[in-house]
C-alpha cells in the first residue's frame, strides 16, 4: 500500500480501489472524499425510504423487500430513462410530414424580419441644434473665436430668441450596418 493508506478508513480504501480499477492512476485526495459523501448521502436516503416502505407495511423492521422497493423507486424518479426507439421514430416521422419553409432570400443564413433582431436601433439620443451644429464646424484660429464672441452681445443687453436652436432634436443610429445581400 501507498504512504498513508494504512490511516485511511475501510470505506476510503475501497473508494480507492474503485478508481484504481477503473483506471484512474492519478487523483486529488478531495475526490475520495466527495465520493464518500456522494456516498453515505445515496445510502442514508435509500435506507430512509426502506423505513418508510417498511412503516408503511406494518412491519417493525426494514427487510430486503424494503431496501430494493426503496432503490428502485430511486432509479425510477431521479435518472431519466429516455424513451424508446419507436416512439421517437414516431415523433420523427411526425415532425417531417410537415414541410420546411421555402427560401425567400438569397444565399445564406436568412434572418428574421428587422423589427424581430437585436440589431435594430434601440436608443435615441437627445441633442440640440445649436451643439449639432458646433460638433459639425470646423474649429478655425482661436483668434478668430475671440473677436465672434465679442461681436455677440450679452444677455443684459438684447434678450436674444434662440428656442429654434435649443429644441431638443430626437437621434436614433442603427447598432450594426445593413448587411449587402448577395
Amino acid at each position: 500500500m501507498a504512504e498513508g493508506e494504512e490511516d485511511l478508513p475501510r470505506d476510503a480504501k475501497i473508494v480507492k480501489s474503485l478508481l484504481k480499477s477503473m483506471g484512474v492512476e492519478e487523483h486529488e485526495p478531495r475526490v475520495v472524499h466527495q465520493f464518500l459523501e456522494l456516498w453515505y448521502r445515496y445510502v442514508v436516503d435509500v435506507l430512509t425510504d426502506a423505513q418508510v416502505y417498511s412503516e408503511h407495511a406494518g412491519k417493525g423492521t426494514i427487510d430486503c423487500d424494503d431496501v430494493k422497493l426503496a432503490i428502485q423507486s430511486k432509479v425510477n424518479f431521479s435518472f431519466s430513462q429516455p424513451p424508446p426507439r419507436e416512439v421517437l421514430l414516431e415523433l420523427a416521422r411526425n415532425r417531417n410530414k410537415t414541410p420546411l419553409p421555402k427560401n425567400v432570400g438569397g444565399s445564406g443564413v436568412p434572418l428574421p424580419p428587422e423589427e424581430y433582431t437585436l440589431i435594430s436601433p434601440n436608443y435615441q439620443l437627445m441633442t440640440s441644434k445649436r451643439q449639432s451644429a458646433q460638433a459639425f464646424e470646423e474649429p478655425e484660429e482661436e483668434d478668430d473665436e475671440e473677436e465672434e464672441e465679442a461681436a455677440v452681445p450679452s444677455s443684459s443687453q438684447e434678450p436674444k430668441n434662440d428656442t429654434m436652436q435649443t429644441t431638443p432634436q430626437r437621434v436614433s443610429f442603427p447598432l450594426a450596418a445593413k448587411r449587402p445581400k448577395c
